[in-house]
Protein backbone atom coordinates (compact mmCIF):
# COMPACT_ATOMS: atom_id res chain seq x y z
CA UNK A 1 0.00 0.00 0.00
CA UNK A 2 1.74 2.99 -1.21
CA UNK A 3 0.05 5.88 0.39
CA UNK A 4 1.81 8.68 -1.01
CA UNK A 5 0.58 7.68 -4.43
CA UNK A 6 -2.95 7.52 -2.97
CA UNK A 7 -2.67 10.91 -1.87
CA UNK A 8 -1.42 11.97 -5.21
CA UNK A 9 -4.02 10.37 -7.06
CA UNK A 10 -7.21 11.56 -4.86
CA UNK A 11 -5.59 15.18 -4.45
CA UNK A 12 -9.00 16.46 -4.70
CA UNK A 13 -11.13 14.75 -3.08
CA UNK A 14 -11.68 15.55 1.21
CA UNK A 15 -8.34 15.25 2.88
CA UNK A 16 -9.64 12.11 4.89
CA UNK A 17 -9.77 9.65 1.75
CA UNK A 18 -6.12 8.96 2.91
CA UNK A 19 -6.65 8.37 6.20
CA UNK A 20 -9.47 6.23 5.67
CA UNK A 21 -8.00 3.86 2.91
CA UNK A 22 -4.38 3.23 5.70
CA UNK A 23 -6.96 2.35 8.51
CA UNK A 24 -9.26 -0.24 6.47
CA UNK A 25 -5.51 -1.28 5.17
CA UNK A 26 -4.04 -1.70 8.66
CA UNK A 27 -7.05 -3.87 10.01
CA UNK A 28 -6.73 -6.10 7.07
CA UNK A 29 -8.24 -5.30 4.70
CA UNK A 30 -7.72 -7.21 1.64
CA UNK A 31 -8.86 -5.16 -1.56
CA UNK A 32 -10.07 -1.65 -2.19
CA UNK A 33 -13.74 -2.84 -2.80
CA UNK A 34 -14.06 -3.71 1.41
CA UNK A 35 -13.65 -0.36 1.75
CA UNK A 36 -17.39 0.08 1.98
CA UNK A 37 -16.99 4.05 3.26
CA UNK A 38 -15.59 5.44 0.00
CA UNK A 39 -17.53 5.92 -2.04
CA UNK A 40 -17.83 3.35 -5.23
CA UNK A 41 -16.34 5.80 -7.76
CA UNK A 42 -13.26 6.44 -5.67
CA UNK A 43 -11.97 2.35 -4.38
CA UNK A 44 -12.64 2.02 -8.79
CA UNK A 45 -10.22 4.71 -9.29
CA UNK A 46 -7.88 3.30 -6.82
CA UNK A 47 -7.97 -0.30 -8.07
CA UNK A 48 -7.68 1.02 -11.67
CA UNK A 49 -4.46 3.25 -10.47
CA UNK A 50 -2.67 2.15 -7.83
CA UNK A 51 -2.11 -1.30 -6.79
CA UNK A 52 -3.11 -2.34 -3.45
CA UNK A 53 0.27 -3.98 -3.11
CA UNK A 54 3.53 -2.68 -3.43
CA UNK A 55 4.75 -5.70 -3.41
CA UNK A 56 3.76 -9.49 -5.25
CA UNK A 57 3.35 -11.97 -3.61
CA UNK A 58 5.80 -15.02 -5.47
CA UNK A 59 5.69 -18.27 -2.93
CA UNK A 60 5.15 -19.47 0.27
CA UNK A 61 6.74 -22.12 2.65
CA UNK A 62 5.55 -23.70 5.75
CA UNK A 63 7.53 -25.16 8.39
CA UNK A 64 6.21 -27.52 10.74
CA UNK A 65 6.76 -25.78 13.32
CA UNK A 66 4.35 -23.07 11.77
CA UNK A 67 6.25 -21.00 10.95
CA UNK A 68 5.27 -19.23 7.20
CA UNK A 69 8.39 -17.59 4.88
CA UNK A 70 7.23 -15.71 1.54
CA UNK A 71 9.38 -14.97 -1.34
CA UNK A 72 7.92 -11.32 -2.82
CA UNK A 73 8.92 -9.36 -5.93
CA UNK A 74 9.30 -5.43 -6.10
CA UNK A 75 7.91 -3.63 -9.00
CA UNK A 76 10.94 -4.69 -10.38
CA UNK A 77 10.97 -8.19 -9.50
CA UNK A 78 13.81 -7.98 -6.74
CA UNK A 79 13.61 -10.69 -4.08
CA UNK A 80 12.51 -9.68 -0.48
CA UNK A 81 11.70 -12.46 1.84
CA UNK A 82 9.62 -12.06 5.22
CA UNK A 83 8.50 -14.50 7.80
CA UNK A 84 5.66 -14.97 10.08
CA UNK A 85 7.05 -16.59 13.26
CA UNK A 86 4.07 -18.19 15.42
CA UNK A 87 4.65 -19.53 19.03
CA UNK A 88 2.46 -21.78 21.12
CA UNK A 89 1.99 -19.13 23.95
CA UNK A 90 -0.38 -16.53 21.30
CA UNK A 91 2.48 -14.24 19.96
CA UNK A 92 2.62 -13.56 16.39
CA UNK A 93 5.87 -11.93 15.18
CA UNK A 94 6.96 -10.60 11.97
CA UNK A 95 10.63 -10.67 10.85
CA UNK A 96 10.80 -7.94 7.89
CA UNK A 97 13.65 -7.45 5.17
CA UNK A 98 14.65 -3.27 5.08
CA UNK A 99 16.52 -4.15 2.12
CA UNK A 100 16.71 -6.62 -0.95
CA UNK A 101 19.75 -8.43 -0.62
CA UNK A 102 22.29 -7.00 1.85
CA UNK A 103 25.71 -5.25 0.70
CA UNK A 104 27.78 -6.28 3.81
CA UNK A 105 28.53 -9.58 3.24
CA UNK A 106 28.60 -11.05 6.85
CA UNK A 107 30.30 -14.59 6.18
CA UNK A 108 27.31 -16.26 8.27
CA UNK A 109 24.50 -15.37 6.74
CA UNK A 110 23.40 -16.73 3.43
CA UNK A 111 21.67 -12.95 2.64
CA UNK A 112 25.34 -11.75 2.41
CA UNK A 113 25.71 -14.05 -0.52
CA UNK A 114 22.75 -12.76 -2.94
CA UNK A 115 23.26 -9.78 -5.05
CA UNK A 116 22.21 -6.28 -3.59
CA UNK A 117 19.55 -4.84 -5.33
CA UNK A 118 18.42 -1.75 -3.57
CA UNK A 119 17.14 -0.11 -0.46
CA UNK A 120 12.85 -1.01 0.11
CA UNK A 121 10.82 2.06 0.08
CA UNK A 122 8.83 2.17 4.19
CA UNK A 123 5.74 0.80 1.92
CA UNK A 124 7.80 -2.28 0.64
CA UNK A 125 8.63 -2.57 4.40
CA UNK A 126 4.82 -2.57 6.13
CA UNK A 127 3.32 -4.22 2.96
CA UNK A 128 5.57 -7.20 4.41
CA UNK A 129 3.42 -6.80 7.34
CA UNK A 130 0.11 -6.69 6.16
CA UNK A 131 0.16 -9.42 4.04
CA UNK A 132 0.67 -11.02 7.39
CA UNK A 133 -1.98 -8.84 9.02
CA UNK A 134 -4.36 -9.98 6.34
CA UNK A 135 -4.16 -13.90 7.64
CA UNK A 136 -4.17 -13.10 11.39
CA UNK A 137 -3.32 -10.77 13.70
CA UNK A 138 0.48 -9.84 14.81
CA UNK A 139 1.65 -8.60 17.80
CA UNK A 140 5.59 -8.29 17.03
CA UNK A 141 7.93 -7.18 14.71
CA UNK A 142 11.77 -7.67 14.48
CA UNK A 143 13.59 -5.85 11.21
CA UNK A 144 15.91 -8.60 11.33
CA UNK A 145 15.30 -10.25 7.70
CA UNK A 146 17.64 -9.40 4.84
CA UNK A 147 19.66 -6.46 4.97
CA UNK A 148 20.99 -3.52 7.16
CA UNK A 149 18.60 -1.67 8.77
CA UNK A 150 20.63 1.08 9.49
CA UNK A 151 21.44 1.70 6.18
CA UNK A 152 17.97 2.38 5.17
CA UNK A 153 17.26 4.21 8.75
CA UNK A 154 14.55 6.50 7.20
CA UNK A 155 12.32 3.70 5.44
CA UNK A 156 12.91 1.62 8.61
CA UNK A 157 11.82 4.14 11.14
CA UNK A 158 9.03 5.59 8.92
CA UNK A 159 7.63 1.89 8.60
CA UNK A 160 8.17 1.07 12.51
CA UNK A 161 6.47 4.25 13.21
CA UNK A 162 3.27 2.92 11.58
CA UNK A 163 2.95 -0.71 12.92
CA UNK A 164 0.59 0.65 16.05
CA UNK A 165 -1.94 0.95 13.68
CA UNK A 166 -1.63 -2.86 12.53
CA UNK A 167 -1.64 -4.04 16.21
CA UNK A 168 2.38 -3.80 16.42
CA UNK A 169 3.27 -1.48 19.56
CA UNK A 170 6.48 0.29 19.96
CA UNK A 171 7.88 -2.01 22.55
CA UNK A 172 7.28 -4.90 20.76
CA UNK A 173 9.16 -3.21 17.58
CA UNK A 174 12.97 -4.21 17.48
CA UNK A 175 15.62 -3.01 15.06
CA UNK A 176 18.51 -5.04 14.61
CA UNK A 177 22.14 -3.43 13.30
CA UNK A 178 25.73 -4.95 12.27
CA UNK A 179 26.63 -1.84 14.06
CA UNK A 180 26.36 0.29 10.99
CA UNK A 181 27.75 3.96 12.73
CA UNK A 182 25.78 6.82 10.81
CA UNK A 183 22.57 5.19 10.58
CA UNK A 184 22.84 3.98 14.45
CA UNK A 185 23.62 7.55 15.89
CA UNK A 186 20.41 8.87 13.81
CA UNK A 187 18.30 5.94 15.47
CA UNK A 188 20.02 7.02 18.82
CA UNK A 189 19.29 10.85 18.59
CA UNK A 190 15.76 11.01 16.50
CA UNK A 191 13.75 8.13 17.38
CA UNK A 192 12.06 9.16 20.75
CA UNK A 193 9.26 6.00 20.40
CA UNK A 194 10.49 3.49 22.38
CA UNK A 195 11.55 0.56 19.66
CA UNK A 196 13.78 -1.61 20.84
CA UNK A 197 17.56 -1.85 19.56
CA UNK A 198 19.74 -5.01 18.94
CA UNK A 199 23.00 -5.64 17.75
CA UNK A 200 24.16 -8.27 15.88
CA UNK A 201 27.97 -8.78 17.48
CA UNK A 202 29.25 -12.31 17.56
CA UNK A 203 32.23 -11.89 18.46
CA UNK A 204 33.71 -10.25 21.50
CA UNK A 205 37.48 -9.48 19.56
CA UNK A 206 37.74 -7.25 16.76
CA UNK A 207 40.32 -9.55 15.27
CA UNK A 208 37.62 -12.01 15.07
CA UNK A 209 34.66 -9.99 14.52
CA UNK A 210 36.50 -8.61 11.37
CA UNK A 211 36.27 -12.03 9.62
CA UNK A 212 33.18 -13.01 10.43
CA UNK A 213 31.59 -9.28 9.68
CA UNK A 214 33.99 -6.83 7.34
CA UNK A 215 31.81 -4.01 8.58
CA UNK A 216 34.15 -3.98 12.00
CA UNK A 217 37.03 -2.67 9.80
CA UNK A 218 35.18 0.30 9.14
CA UNK A 219 33.32 0.77 12.71
CA UNK A 220 35.43 -1.17 15.36
CA UNK A 221 33.21 -3.02 18.20
CA UNK A 222 34.32 -0.06 20.94
CA UNK A 223 33.04 2.82 18.66
CA UNK A 224 29.73 0.68 18.19
CA UNK A 225 29.20 0.15 22.07
CA UNK A 226 30.16 3.30 23.06
CA UNK A 227 26.99 4.41 20.95
CA UNK A 228 25.28 1.28 22.68
CA UNK A 229 25.89 2.74 25.70
CA UNK A 230 24.53 6.08 24.73
CA UNK A 231 21.36 4.33 23.97
CA UNK A 232 20.72 3.14 27.20
CA UNK A 233 21.77 6.49 29.21
CA UNK A 234 19.59 8.35 26.84
CA UNK A 235 16.24 6.06 26.44
CA UNK A 236 16.57 3.96 29.13
CA UNK A 237 16.30 0.87 27.80
CA UNK A 238 18.63 -1.97 27.23
CA UNK A 239 20.25 -3.00 23.80
CA UNK A 240 19.62 -6.36 22.99
CA UNK A 241 22.81 -8.66 21.79
CA UNK A 242 22.07 -11.06 18.90
CA UNK A 243 25.39 -13.74 19.39
CA UNK A 244 25.11 -16.50 16.88
CA UNK A 245 26.96 -19.77 17.53
CA UNK A 246 29.68 -21.18 15.23
CA UNK A 247 31.57 -24.14 16.34
CA UNK A 248 35.07 -23.85 16.99
CA UNK A 249 35.02 -20.43 15.82
CA UNK A 250 33.14 -18.19 18.76
CA UNK A 251 31.80 -20.73 21.01
CA UNK A 252 34.66 -21.70 23.31
CA UNK A 253 34.13 -20.31 26.98
CA UNK A 254 37.08 -17.91 26.57
CA UNK A 255 34.86 -16.44 24.23
CA UNK A 256 31.86 -15.95 26.71
CA UNK A 257 34.44 -14.81 28.59
CA UNK A 258 35.82 -11.58 26.17
CA UNK A 259 31.86 -11.35 25.70
CA UNK A 260 31.40 -10.59 29.55
CA UNK A 261 34.19 -8.48 30.16
CA UNK A 262 33.10 -5.71 27.06
CA UNK A 263 29.49 -5.88 27.84
CA UNK A 264 28.15 -4.34 31.16
CA UNK A 265 24.98 -6.00 32.95
CA UNK A 266 23.08 -2.70 33.38
CA UNK A 267 22.78 -2.41 29.38
CA UNK A 268 23.04 -5.37 27.63
CA UNK A 269 21.04 -8.39 27.42
CA UNK A 270 22.66 -11.75 24.97
CA UNK A 271 20.62 -13.48 22.70
CA UNK A 272 22.78 -16.93 22.04
CA UNK A 273 21.05 -18.51 18.13
CA UNK A 274 22.02 -21.84 17.73
CA UNK A 275 23.75 -21.09 14.20
CA UNK A 276 21.22 -22.30 11.32
CA UNK A 277 23.15 -24.38 8.72
CA UNK A 278 23.52 -21.74 5.64
CA UNK A 279 26.74 -23.90 4.35
CA UNK A 280 29.87 -22.45 5.54
CA UNK A 281 29.82 -23.47 9.57
CA UNK A 282 28.45 -26.09 11.80
CA UNK A 283 25.91 -25.03 14.29
CA UNK A 284 27.65 -25.07 18.23
CA UNK A 285 26.78 -28.51 20.12
CA UNK A 286 23.88 -28.03 23.08
CA UNK A 287 26.71 -28.34 25.33
CA UNK A 288 29.35 -26.19 24.24
CA UNK A 289 26.04 -23.32 24.13
CA UNK A 290 25.18 -24.80 27.56
CA UNK A 291 29.05 -23.96 28.73
CA UNK A 292 28.64 -20.87 26.95
CA UNK A 293 25.72 -19.21 28.95
CA UNK A 294 26.91 -20.85 31.82
CA UNK A 295 30.09 -18.15 31.79
CA UNK A 296 27.46 -15.53 31.17
CA UNK A 297 25.62 -16.69 34.22
CA UNK A 298 28.26 -16.63 36.46
CA UNK A 299 29.29 -13.30 35.44
CA UNK A 300 25.62 -12.01 35.73
CA UNK A 301 24.97 -10.54 32.13
CA UNK A 302 21.17 -11.13 31.46
CA UNK A 303 21.29 -14.44 28.47
CA UNK A 304 19.03 -16.59 26.84
CA UNK A 305 18.78 -19.30 24.10
CA UNK A 306 16.59 -18.60 20.91
CA UNK A 307 14.45 -21.01 20.18
CA UNK A 308 14.95 -21.63 16.80
CA UNK A 309 12.12 -21.26 14.46
CA UNK A 310 11.32 -22.09 10.54
CA UNK A 311 14.58 -24.05 10.25
CA UNK A 312 12.90 -26.59 7.98
CA UNK A 313 12.18 -23.95 5.26
CA UNK A 314 15.31 -21.90 5.53
CA UNK A 315 13.22 -19.07 7.39
CA UNK A 316 15.45 -18.95 10.42
CA UNK A 317 17.67 -16.37 11.57
CA UNK A 318 20.29 -15.88 9.12
CA UNK A 319 18.93 -17.84 6.12
CA UNK A 320 17.00 -15.83 3.68
CA UNK A 321 19.07 -15.80 0.45
CA UNK A 322 16.18 -15.49 -1.83
CA UNK A 323 17.50 -15.61 -5.33
CA UNK A 324 14.21 -15.33 -7.61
Amino acid sequence: MDLDAVATLLAGEPAYRRRQVWEWTARGAASYGEMTNLPRNTRALLEDEVPFSTLLPAHAARSKDGTVKVLFHTAEEHPVEAVLMRYRDGRRSVCLSSQSGCPLTCTFCATGTMQFRRNLTAWEILDQALYFRRLEAIDHVVFMGMGEPMLNIDAVVAAARLLPDLGVTHRRTTVSTVGWLPGLTRFIDEVEQPIRLALSLHAAADALRSELMPVNDRYPLEDVLAECRRYVQLRRRKVFVEYVMLAGVNDAPEHAEQLAAVLDKSSFKVNLIPYNPTGMYDGSSRDAIAAFKHVLDRARLPATVRLTRGRDIAAACGQLAASA
